[in-house]
């Protein structure tokens, strides 16, 4: 005989005792463990960072993640559901720079880089049982119990032994190049991190006369948005094939790309066009330096005009200030051309001594004083405003800057064309991404900057002697053997001091670690191995079991998770971490904007689940656009709509029959 059921429910507190029944009759560990493991469907779940409790982006990707492996789960596969924590990188060391009060590589040196590690440590986790809180109310099914944390020692010595395999096949070599750097963080990023925070700002957009070194009434007109790179200027680049004038304008005779005269000069009448040349006419001519910095440079070939082929005229003048030492196209130009290479900026960002007048200056505070003087010296052309957007670091929002930077590379460009055919096996949902937003990216994927010039992360396993000799290490029994030492720990400052011999035949001398740590994108890359501590342990686990057959997360981590995990995946396997992947849009605020605790535009979670139901709260993301790699404008409302018109109708329905079925005498169990 059925239960008698009232048609009036409170569907928050009926999930309460649901999830205690869960919890009291163990539901989902008995849901893994009474299925074949030869039955597996394999998921992995992407680690987050503890530092906040979850949003509604959270609990979306969540929610999917819960219903994809319940269906399995139904279907008779044991379906293993891990939580991971990412533990490691800026994040985490911004939160400890600000509840220590201090800011930049320099205050946290002279703290201590073993207090300042250790206190990441153990801040790391702090909402951890939070977050396990409100992933439960939501009702995800996911362990928490066996969780797997970037900073354990097992997973770091898989990430070690992920870093030499590549190693060992030629993939990683250190090098100068330009990167987008954070003078905040003091490290460079990858060129993936750089999509990650666009914003619109304002700069100055000025116009300079670098004046001909031969012919006192002759300046070349170059455009800039970034004022502060003009006391390292080296060149100035035309396009070879663009037509260029020499521009008669009263006493002075300016050269700018024919195509630009009336946006340079704006309606001006009196001008008289001397003549045209090509711009690869106007190739080894030489200018005179704006700035004395750098003058002795002119005889290794510095301020001349050079060709490239990124030049325009779409805007500006048609001939570009070019600083080899800040900015990927500069950077190649000057290598291009034999260019010396000059960066006068220190890891703070502040210029260095080489710049006199500016020293120890912030660069980009630089702005205004350098042009006040280049005005005062006859050079300003003109000077508008540029508004554009603009590359901010992901972690603390500072501007970027790209420069030219030694840092630590893997050679993704040579493993692309297998990455792409890893792709093309791979189910996407929605399918479009597949080749549309992830494909185009893998097509130009570039080689990944994978060192940070930071603290908190796993160290790069690599030792060097004073000769520069590089030896790489793949495992901490591999670094007992060569130092003598038993180590418990790999993280920077317990393995900084720790010397071993030189690997290269004939090189007596000691080596130490480089200085670097792996940039975070790496460790989570890592994770289908890492997470199992493969290959020390679970080999035959791991080699059953890969790769995975789900894994979901948003739009954004096509430039982050889903990218880092097919180029190492491609790099040790020739194959894609994943077979199956479902990619969600982005949660925002009911008014379209992104959801802001300081503008609190949008209701609490929590607050959510109470009033309507977590059922009801699942039901609207997964009814929603957003599973379908769109934005979901999210609203109280859209998750009431679930609730009446759907769960309450069905729930009255089955008031209804059981109703009737008991005045029948009906018995389901008969």
């Amino acid at each position: 005989m059925l239960d008698p059921v009232s048609n009036k429910i409170d569907f928050s507190a009926q999930e309460e005792a649901i999830l205690d029944f869960w919890k009291r009759e163990d539901i989902f560990r008995r849901s893994i463990d009474e299925r074949d493991r030869e039955r597996s469907f394999v998921f992995y779940d992407g680690p987050p960072f503890a530092t906040g409790l979850p949003h509604y982006g959270h609990i979306l990707a969540g929610t999917i993640k819960d219903v994809v492996p319940r269906y399995q789960t139904m279907r008779g596969h044991r379906v293993e559901r891990r939580f991971g924590w990412d533990c490691h990188g800026l994040p985490i060391e911004n939160e400890i720079e600000k509840s220590l009060g201090i800011s930049g590589r320099r205050k946290i040196e002279e703290f201590g880089v073993d207090k300042f590690n250790e206190a990441c440590r153990g801040t790391v986790l702090k909402y951890a049982k939070d977050w396990e809180r409100i992933v439960w109310r939501t009702g995800r099914w996911v362990d928490f119990e066996h969780d797997y944390k970037t900073m354990d020692l097992s997973f770091m010595e898989s990430i070690w032994w992920v870093f030499k395999q590549c190693w060992e096949k030629g993939l990683i070599y250190e090098g100068k190049k330009c990167m987008p750097f954070c003078p905040r963080c003091s490290t460079p990023l990858s060129n993936f991190e750089v999509q990650l925070a666009y914003k619109e700002v304002k700069d100055p957009a000025v116009i300079v006369r670098f004046q001909d070194a031969e012919d006192d009434a002759l300046s070349y007109l170059a455009w800039t948005t970034t004022p502060w790179t003009l006391p390292s200027n080296l060149a100035l680049t035309v396009g070879a094939d663009i037509d260029y004038v020499f521009v008669r304008r009263g006493d002075e005779v300016l050269v700018v790309a024919e195509a630009l005269v009336e946006s340079v000069f704006r309606g001006e009448e009196d001008l008289e066009i001397q003549r045209r040349v090509k711009g690869s006419d106007l190739a080894g001519r030489s200018y005179r330096p704006l700035f004395p910095y750098f003058a002795d440079l002119e005889a290794e070939g510095a301020f001349r005009v050079v060709t490239a082929d990124f030049v325009t005229t779409e805007d500006g003048t048609g001939i570009v200030h070019t600083a080899p030492g800040f900015g990927e196209d500069d950077f190649a130009v000057g290598e291009a051309n034999g260019l010396p290479l000059v960066c006068p900026m220190d890891m703070e960002g502040r210029f260095t001594e080489e710049v006199a007048d500016f020293a120890g200056m912030p660069v980009k505070e630089a702005d205004q004083p350098i042009l006040d003087r280049l005005k005062a010296e006859g050079r300003v052309f003109r000077k508008d405003q540029y508004v554009h957007n603009y590359p901010h670091c992901w972690r603390c929002d500072s501007p970027l800057f790209y420069r030219a930077i030694t840092t630590w590379f893997l050679e993704v460009k040579r493993i692309k064309d297998a990455m792409l055919a890893a792709n093309a096996k791979t189910r996407w949902v929605p399918a479009h991404i597949r080749d549309g937003r992830f494909g185009k990216w893998l097509e130009g994927a570039r080689d990944w900057a994978i060192s940070r010039n930071r603290f908190w992360g796993t160290p790069l396993p690599v030792w060097k002697c004073a000769e520069g000799h590089a030896t790489c290490l793949g495992s901490v029994a591999e670094l007992e053997a060569a130092s003598g030492a038993q180590v418990t720990d790999i993280h920077k400052h317990f393995v900084d001091d720790l010397e071993i011999p030189c690997g290269e035949e004939g090189c007596d001398l000691p080596a130490r670690r480089i200085e670097e740590v792996l940039d975070c994108w790496f460790e989570s890359g890592s994770m289908p191995y890492a997470q199992v501590h493969y290959p020390f342990e679970n080999k035959d686990r791991f080699e059953k079991t890969f790769p995975a057959d789900f894994i979901a997360e948003g739009l954004d981590q096509t430039r982050g998770w889903f990218y880092s995990l097919t180029v190492l995946g491609t790099a040790l396997f020739n194959t894609s971490p994943f077979k199956n992947v479902i990619v969600n849009g982005l949660v925002l605020a009911e008014d379209g904007k992104k959801m802001s605790k300081r503008l609190k535009n949008y209701p609490e979670p929590l607050q959510v689940i109470h009033d309507f139901s977590a059922d009801a709260m699942r039901l609207a993301l997964m009814h929603s656009p957003v599973v379908r790699a769109e934005d979901l404008k999210f609203s109280a409302a859209a998750v009431e709509h679930e609730l009446r018109s759907l769960l309450i109708p069905l729930w009255n329905a089955y008031a209804f029959f059981v109703s009737y079925a008991r005045t029948d005498g009906f018995d389901p169990t008969t």
